[in-house]
């Protein structure tokens, strides 16, 4: 037993009762990281699909090549 404990108390004991049906920090951090995840996948995803939007159009439009047929 540190000496904090030994000054505080038991400080998961005051977690079970001063803080009961609250989401804890560790949980809320591990959430906030799965939904940051989130985010970048699908700002990624939209990046790829706008780059392959240019890159079609570019086909269609032709330029100083010309396409494959």
């Amino acid at each position: 037993m540190g000496f904090l404990d030994r000054l505080l108390g038991n400080d998961q004991q005051r977690a079970e009762t001063r803080y009961a049906g609250r989401e804890s920090a560790t949980d809320r951090a591990a959430r906030k990281r799965r939904e940051g995840h989130r985010r970048s996948t699908t700002a990624a995803a939209r990046q790829g699909q706008a780059w392959e939007d240019r890159d079609r159009a570019q086909d269609r439009k032709g330029g100083w090549y010309r396409p494959a047929r």
